[in-house]
């Protein structure tokens, strides 16, 4: 199997075994094994949903494509996202912190001055 198919999964869950998941897609297991395989797919949700997905692919040969599609499109959600994130971060402006002590000085500066005067 190609190593992009063994990807599918590979930051998300560490319980499903890629390998496994790629087999009972294809259908090349055995009776023991895909009956297993049934019973934990029973008791996890979120794989029994992978597997309904992708058995809803009408060209499973096609998998490795859209699979490659898939991750690049997620690639570029992240890194808008992370370039809007960087563009909200306040960036360290060492003017701007001058001029806030220089302003608190002033400030107290002033109120001394007016308490000396009245």
């Amino acid at each position: 199997m190609s190593d992009e198919l063994k990807d599918i999964l590979s930051n998300l869950n560490n319980d499903i075994e890629q390998e496994k998941l790629l087999q009972y897609i294809n259908q090349h297991m055995s009776d023991s094994d895909q009956h297993a395989f049934e019973k934990q797919m029973n008791d996890d949700e979120f794989m029994n949903d992978a597997i309904e997905g992708l058995q809803s692919l009408e060209n499973k040969s096609n998998i490795s494509g859209i699979v490659q599609q898939m991750n690049a499109d997620l690639k570029k959600q992240l890194d808008k996202k992370k370039t809007r994130k960087q563009k909200r971060k306040l960036k360290e402006q060492p003017w701007t912190y001058y001029s806030i002590v220089l302003l608190l000085l002033l400030i107290l500066i002033a109120y001394i001055v007016i308490k000396k005067l009245l």
